[in-house]
């Protein structure tokens, strides 16, 4: 099998199995060992590193001629196999090919938007944020029950106040508009459905229809304000 190198892939006159100290049935572990003693025993001398060098491509192309050839065992070709892969992975990557590797080896990042972090979580607010809120919300429902013609004024700033109520609790931008949608939404469907079961009778209150229908959403969007997290 020491045949299959050619006089021109030898360093100098020596022998490349003679230089690693190693012979043709030398196994994976047994190349990559005795090339790694050679390079320590070489040091700093450049010269010496490379001969060494030359001497594991010239193993290496040696195995390669002989399985092309075959004449190599199944054990000699996979251990020929390792080498190689070991070679190429240890290679610099450059152009289109070190884009490939980049490519193979990246993978995406586990996605993290399950159904948990969509959910909220209901706990009150407290110390200076109760506080806040609770003036906020107070003053908006006051607001819409004494001042005609202001209902989409307050709806507006309820629906921004509850965005950024669970902003500021730690929830992201995403899941918090949804579920500041969802309750607006919720609120003004309730507001229609109690217009409907009040009918003529809401001639006689003292709010308007539009604040009688904004009125649902407002309280429902100061509870999220109080409650979601």
């Amino acid at each position: 099998m020491a045949s299959g190198v050619d006089s021109g892939s030898n360093s100098g006159s020596q022998d490349p199995y003679s230089r690693l100290g190693i012979t043709p049935d030398s196994g994976f572990e047994a190349v990559q060992k005795a090339k790694a003693s050679a390079l320590e025993a070489a040091g700093e001398d450049p010269q010496a590193r490379a001969k060494v060098e030359v001497a594991y491509d010239a193993v290496l192309m040696a195995r390669l001629r002989e399985r092309q050839s075959g004449r190599v065992s199944i054990a000699a070709a996979s251990a020929s196999e390792r080498e190689q892969q070991v070679n190429s992975q240890a290679a610099p990557s450059s152009g289109g090919s070190g884009v490939l590797t980049r490519l193979r080896q990246f993978s995406l990042p586990t996605p993290s938007g399950s159904a948990a972090n969509w959910m909220p979580e209901l706990s009150m607010v407290e110390g200076q944020g109760l506080v806040v809120r609770t003036v906020a919300g107070g003053l908006a429902v006051l607001l819409l029950l004494v001042a005609s013609g202001t209902a989409e004024l307050v709806l507006s700033l309820s629906t921004i106040g509850l965005f950024l109520s669970q902003v500021r609790r730690g929830r992201r931008p995403l899941p918090s508009l949804g579920w500041t949608l969802l309750l607006l939404a919720v609120g003004l469907g309730l507001g229609v459905l109690i217009l409907s079961l009040v009918g003529a009778a809401s001639v006689g209150l003292p709010l308007a229809v539009d604040q009688l229908q904004a009125l649902p959403a407002v309280l429902l969007m100061l509870a999220g304000a109080l409650l979601l997290a």
